[in-house]
């Protein structure tokens, strides 16, 4: 088969998996399983081949005409150059071993038919994302992400938390698609086509007469579905979703959109000086702010989701000092190691019974009840905290080195302004992951007290899936000599002072961590946490519901109840209250948007239950008394009839002499 037909497939057999598991859910659930893995299975390996035939050479495209607009026409397009396909074999990998872990996890789950189906159809619009070649095709996957999103996260619907985080997410993303869609049609009327490569010659050509207004409109959505500053309040509570949806979503998948289409479109947003600034004090908040809360977090789903803002921050940067190849390659390294972190998570919620790193610095043994997760989870940190060799170490690096190259003038992309704004925020950040990193770690496995509860050996298919995404967290920037060519032969090299000064910072940032936990460790022992309710011997999904339900209640929010034993309150200090609670933008938005929009639509329900009602009611009441009025006039006496007849006659005739007479004396 060509290289095309290979690539239609990749996106169409998870998509086909999706509506077989669906048909056969009930009927013939032992057909799930499989539906769910093999399909997905399929798509990765003919990814591989597709990156493979590609090989980093020039970018093949294929199309076929959609439907006629009268306009703008849309096809039905491939654009597969090395970042297409190399973003998607980290999608179809990450997606096997997320069906694969998720059939231990949820395995006496009533819903895991939809559950799958869920995720293979999720799966099948990210990789559409990908390969696209035409924005209204990349739009119908990009959408199909939302709606499997909304689904997916409140698959524990019976959860106030579940309910109303899956909602969140939906409307805080819509919200920035509103926009987004507005400058996809502003594109495509200044280019004259939905086609990327009809509307990058558009831009080189001079074609663009909007770029600015296009650019900032564009960027609102991907705010919005990559969790960046001010849109990305969103994704910590998404975490209230099944482990395995984090995996997906928050690692190699949806978050990973918005970077991905910004980095397919940067000649685009290159156009305009000022969209590159937007994006570089977009990056440089998220990065900053997201370290700071990830640091305050009690919930350990909710520190690797600030991490995940962060790192996306990082990806952000890199495209506002113009740089895609480092962008895609934190994206791609990121992607790994971030889906090792929550699949481990999940292991250590179901071996803890709980989701509270306050409860896990309680107890002992955790890390020898589950070596597996604790190993890998260590990698991934490592990764996470960009330390040498590993993937994040290469992956931030280059960013660093793109982001200096823009500050000191020797790339041209870019102001100057926004190079020193992500290179300086960048070393923030990378000082704040290595803390918060250092903090998980220690409060998860160096706890003191009780042993951890004895759950038995972790399920194989969860943690064989760790070791498989282990090998590209290990090896995957070992390759930045050799996978060149897929990233327009840009090289992706450290150079030896941003090495050095980041990975300075960072060590600091982790040792000073240590010496604030060897400081409060102390105080661990008298200051108990409440009881853990936890089944040993339940399904990993149902430990980690019970543990979100019982999070609050049992500990309080997390400001109010303080912990003397967690180091990341010593740091912060009277920053703790105000960064656990992400700096209180939910507040603020409820206050600006949430309550304003309840007052109006109070406001229309007030108008219309007692005006628009009150005139319908009293159109209502009208017509019934005229009806009485009429009906009563409707005796059915023959001789009550010729008596109004002859009277009306009579009447009729007085006022005809009486008209007549008048206008004779006119």
């Amino acid at each position: 088969m060509t290289t095309t037909t290979l690539a239609v497939l990749v996106p169409l057999l998870p998509f086909l998996g999706a509506a077989a598991g669906l048909l056969l859910g009930r009927t013939a659930p032992g057909y799930v399983r499989p539906l769910a893995i093999l399909p997905t299975l399929a798509a990765a390996v003919l990814a591989v081949v597709v990156a493979a035939r590609q090989g980093g050479g020039p970018a093949i495209d294929a199309s076929t005409r959609l439907t006629p607009t009268g306009s703008v026409p849309i096809d039905l397009a491939l654009h597969l150059d090395g970042f297409a396909v190399l973003v998607a074999v980290l999608v179809g990998l990450v997606a096997t071993c997320v069906q694969i872990y998720s059939t231990a996890y949820l395995r006496d789950d009533p819903r895991y038919p939809s559950y799958a189906a869920l995720v293979s159809l999720f799966t099948a619009a990210m990789l559409l994302v990908v390969y696209s070649g035409d924005l209204m095709v990349l739009l119908v996957g990009w959408e199909v992400m939302g709606i499997c999103s909304y689904f997916l996260v409140g698959h524990y619907w019976e959860t106030s938390e579940a309910r109303a985080a899956s909602l969140k997410a939906f409307l805080v993303t819509k919200l920035g698609d509103v926009p987004f869609l507005i400058g996809l049609f502003a594109l495509a009327a200044d280019a004259g086509t939905f086609r990327i490569t009809g509307i990058l010659g558009a831009v080189a050509s001079g074609g663009l007469d909007h770029p600015t207004v296009i650019a900032l409109l564009l960027l609102a959505g991907v705010a919005g579905k990559s969790a960046q500053f001010p849109l990305h309040t969103w994704l910590p509570d998404a975490m209230a979703g099944p482990t395995p949806v984090s995996a997906l979503i928050h690692a190699a998948t949806m978050v990973a959109a918005g970077i991905y289409f910004v980095a397919r479109l940067l000649p685009v947003f290159a156009a305009s000086g000022a969209a590159l600034v937007v994006l570089a004090v977009m990056a440089a908040v998220t990065m900053i702010g997201s370290g700071l809360a990830a640091l305050a977090q009690d919930d350990i789903k909710r520190v690797l989701a600030y991490s995940t803002i962060g790192q996306l921050g990082y990806m952000s940067g890199a495209l506002a000092v113009g740089d895609r190849g480092a962008a895609v390659f934190h994206l791609l390294s990121h992607g790994a190691f971030k889906a090792v972190l929550f699949l481990a998570a999940g292991v250590v919620i179901h071996a803890a019974g709980t989701n509270s790193l306050t409860t896990m610095s309680r107890m002992g043994g955790l890390a020898k009840r589950i070596p597996d997760a604790y190993w890998t989870m260590t990698v991934a940190l490592l990764a996470l905290a960009a330390i040498p060799p590993f993937a994040g170490f290469f992956s931030k690096e280059a960013v660093l080195v793109a982001a200096e190259h823009t500050a000191l003038g020797e790339r041209h992309v870019a102001p100057a302004a926004a190079g020193w704004t992500v290179l300086v925020a960048g070393l923030l950040a990378a000082v704040l992951t290595a803390a918060y990193a250092t903090r998980l770690w220690l409060l998860a496995f160096r706890g003191h007290g009780a042993d951890a509860p004895d759950h038995g050996k972790q399920p194989v298919a969860m943690t064989a899936v760790l070791w498989v995404l282990a090998i590209p967290t290990i090896a995957f920037g070992l390759t930045v000599g050799v996978i060149t060519d897929w990233f327009d032969g840009h090289s992706l090299t450290p150079s030896l002072t941003t090495a050095v000064l980041s990975t300075g910072v960072g060590l600091v940032g982790g040792l000073v961590t240590y010496g604030a936990w060897r400081h409060t460790t102390a105080l661990a022992a008298r200051v108990p946490a409440g009881a853990v309710v936890a089944h040993p011997d339940a399904e990993p999904a149902l430990v980690e519901a019970e543990a979100m339900t019982h999070h609050a209640a049992g500990y309080g929010d997390a400001p109010g109840a303080p912990d003397p034993a967690d180091p990341g309150r010593l740091l912060l200090g009277p920053l703790h209250p105000h960064a656990a609670t992400g700096f209180h933008l939910d507040a603020v938005y409820a206050a600006l948007f949430v309550r304003p929009v309840q007052a109006a639509a109070g406001l229309v329900r007030f108008l219309d239950r007692e005006v628009v009602d009150t005139y319908v009611r009293g159109a209502a009441a009208g017509a019934r008394r005229l009806g009485t009025a009429v009906r009563r006039a409707q005796t059915g006496n023959v001789q009550t009839y010729l008596t109004a007849l002859l009277a009306g006659s009579l009447v009729l005739a007085i006022a005809a002499v009486v008209f007549a007479n008048v206008n004779a004396g006119s």
